[in-house]
């Protein structure tokens, strides 16, 4: 709930949150989200995204958009996840959705326990989806950015259930594989993709 998050209006520096989405799925790209909410305009019904219904998650990006004083979105590429591995993709992601901003943040909270290696200064909140309202407003708008495209992709890539999952090993997911083999959307780090490329 909104009411869960406190703007420090005393500290007047430009404050960014940062947060990912899709470290788990089997197919697509890890995507990261960076606002700076404007603490005279906040967003009704803000919270962890993973805690919001999909009609809620959208009411709340629709705001976000309107209202922030900035936001980026970017990713890193499943190339990239088979390459360096899914976390150090998710740091790059996060590190482009924040230099991407049209505003330079003075201080950048980050969801999670790692920071990325970048030149700013920055903290790490475990679980900052849900007590900072940057970050919540940050993972929003990456769930929903990513859903979308992997509704998308499913027009493409036909028998996957990517409009369903989005990507994620479900039951039905790991169905499709073993009857279809992987797209070119699959990781091929991640197990089971792996199996098929040994």
């Amino acid at each position: 709930m909104q009411s869960e998050f406190e703007f420090k209006l005393e500290d007047q520096r430009v404050i960014a949150g940062v947060d990912e989405v899709g470290r788990g799925p089997l197919a697509g790209d890890v995507v990261a989200a960076a606002v700076i909410l404007d603490p005279a305009k906040p967003i009704a019904g803000l919270n962890d995204s993973k805690k919001l219904s999909e009609r809620q998650r959208l009411a709340c990006f629709e705001q976000i958009a309107r209202q922030a004083r900035c936001l980026c979105v970017a990713r890193a590429s499943v190339e990239e996840i088979d390459r360096v591995n899914i976390l150090q993709a998710s740091l790059i992601a996060m590190e482009r959705a924040v230099q991407g901003l049209e505003i330079q943040p003075e201080f950048v909270y980050v969801d999670g326990n790692q920071l990325p290696k970048w030149r700013y200064s920055a903290q790490a909140v475990v679980k900052g989806d849900s007590r900072l309202a940057e970050i919540a407003a940050a993972s929003i708008v990456a769930k929903v950015t990513r859903d979308t495209e992997m509704i998308a992709l499913e027009k493409s890539y036909p028998g996957y259930g990517f409009a369903q999952h989005k990507g994620y090993p479900t039951t039905a997911h790991l169905a499709a594989l073993k009857e279809l083999g992987p797209c070119v959307l699959h990781r091929r780090s991640f197990a089971p993709v792996a199996e098929f490329f040994k």
